[in-house]
């Protein structure tokens, strides 16, 4: 064998070498682009709301109407937003169904840990009527300010006070945008 040989065949393996190492590198990035894409497919919107509670958010409703505050709380179905109303702040609560986009959130999530976050809309609702609180309603029809009457299992009764004589407004759960302290 030449002198000259040996080194050229070196080379030859050494490049080898270096493409099988170039491969297993871009697999391995493939596969971590992969896993990377499937962790985000199984996190949902609730878990990346949760993950900014306590920050501002910009929600565009259904309808185009924009509400924007302060993160309070966020549930399987729905959240707690601390904003501004006509007359100063008040608390809005918005199905996340009626969410149309959101601005604010962050990459990451932050799964349920509370036993709030598994209380449905119907729950969130009848805590507001027990106070008799006077509240804004609004649907993809429009809205209305009354007292909430009744809270059934997916629709609920505003006592339209203002009104003579008082009207009562019956609003299924998949109208509903949002219920706002009036």
């Amino acid at each position: 064998m030449a002198a000259g040989a040996r080194p050229r065949w070196e080379a030859l393996f050494a490049d080898l070498e270096a493409q099988f190492a170039a491969h297993e590198q871009a697999v391995r990035d493939g596969e971590v682009a992969e896993l990377t894409r499937a962790e985000q497919a199984s996190i949902p919107l609730g878990d990346r709301l949760r993950a900014v509670v306590g920050a501002p958010v910009g929600l565009e409703l259904l309808d185009g109407e924009a509400v924007a505050g302060t993160l309070r709380t966020v549930a399987a179905s729905w959240l707690l937003i601390e904003g501004r109303g006509a007359h100063g702040p008040t608390e809005h609560l918005v199905p996340i169904a009626a969410i149309g986009a959101v601005t604010g959130l962050r990459r990451q999530g932050a799964p349920s840990t509370s036993r709030v976050d598994s209380l449905g809309l119907g729950t969130a609702l009848r805590e507001v009527q027990r106070d008799r609180a006077r509240v804004l309603v609004r649907t993809l029809g429009g809205q209305a300010v009354g007292r909430l009457a009744r809270v059934g299992q997916d629709h609920l009764d505003l006592e339209e006070a203002d009104r003579a004589p008082v009207t009562l407004r019956t609003v299924p759960f998949s109208a509903l945008l949002r219920v706002s302290r009036a």
